[in-house]
């Protein structure tokens, strides 16, 4: 998800999902061949957050190189992996390693990394309070609801002291973790498009970055917010996801060369992230191995 994921992370069991966007199963075009080069006219590619600078860049940047791609944009990231899955979508990219092994490990799916974006620190925000010791006793935070990213914002309030849990914190950990003796707030589970707006109605809340602007914040409103420079933070990575089969496929390949190379893509990657996010190359061996640990934790985790 992207995390998914300005808004990125753009990372499951939504509350109140959006529809998908109408038309996109008669719109979209055949998948790759196994391993080859691509089969259709038109590559697609679905995003949370169509309007972020880098994708105009990014289609005009693969049209100078014979490359017809076509944005396909969702309001939530419970949308794009069955979309990929089912060959609606050549390629997504709105999540990180974790939002996607979660996807694999519970469909029983095998979508693959074949690229890294960028690395996104995850924020706290408040409509009522400027800073976190501000925030009184008692009082409600929200998380996203989705595994990946619940456990990613409840270490993001355990480092701001609001919260304990009982385990530690760790990548899986959830709301039944919470040491609610020991802490500070309480905290509830919100889908993540509807955390922004609910603010009104809490005290803080851990708000994606696909989300932050939609609710008239800036990045740097944020009052805590996770360490992207981490090495521990290898599996938040947001990557470009494709079926195991058209990993090696050239244009998709090509593809990730062009986003991670082009200054201008590159630019609107920073731009759209309020200078927040950190670009980053990770050979595509070290995203495989990340998932595969990953995955294997939570098959683990799930019992």
């Amino acid at each position: 998800m992207s995390q998914h994921s300005s808004r990125h992370t753009k990372l499951i069991a939504a509350l109140a999902a959006v529809p998908l966007i109408f038309g996109l199963a008669g719109c979209a075009t055949p998948a790759a061949g196994e391993g080859g080069e691509a089969s259709n006219e038109v590559i697609t590619i679905g995003v949370v957050g169509k309007a972020d600078p880098q994708w105009t860049a990014f289609e005009e940047a693969a049209a100078d190189e014979g490359i017809e791609i076509e944005i396909v944009d969702f309001s939530d990231y419970a949308q794009p992996n069955p979309a990929t899955t089912e060959g609606e979508l050549d390629l997504n990219q709105f999540q990180h390693i974790v939002y996607l092994a979660d996807y694999n490990v519970s469909s029983g799916e095998d979508l693959t990394p074949i690229g890294a974006t960028a690395i996104y620190p995850l924020g706290l925000y408040s409509t009522k309070y400027d800073s976190v010791k501000d925030i009184p006793a008692g009082a409600t935070v929200a998380v996203p609801n989705d595994a990946s990213n619940q456990a990613r914002a409840l270490l993001v309030l355990q480092s701001a002291g609001l919260i304990e849990l009982s385990s530690g914190g760790t990548i899986f950990s959830d709301l039944a973790d919470i040491d609610e003796s020991a802490s500070k707030v309480k905290v509830t589970a919100l889908e993540a498009s509807l955390t922004p707006t609910s603010l009104p109605d809490l005290a803080a809340a851990v708000i994606n970055n696909d989300f932050v602007e939609d609710a008239g914040l800036t990045f740097d409103d944020a009052i805590a917010k996770d360490d992207a420079s981490d090495p521990n933070a290898l599996p938040y990575v947001n990557i470009f996801a494709t079926r195991a089969a058209d990993k090696d496929n050239a244009t998709y390949l090509k593809l990730v060369e062009i986003f991670q190379t082009d200054p201008e893509v590159q630019a609107g990657l920073i731009e759209s992230s309020g200078g927040t996010g950190v670009a980053v190359q990770t050979p595509v061996a070290d995203l495989e191995k990340s998932l595969a640990k990953v995955e294997a934790d939570t098959k683990a985790a799930k019992g």
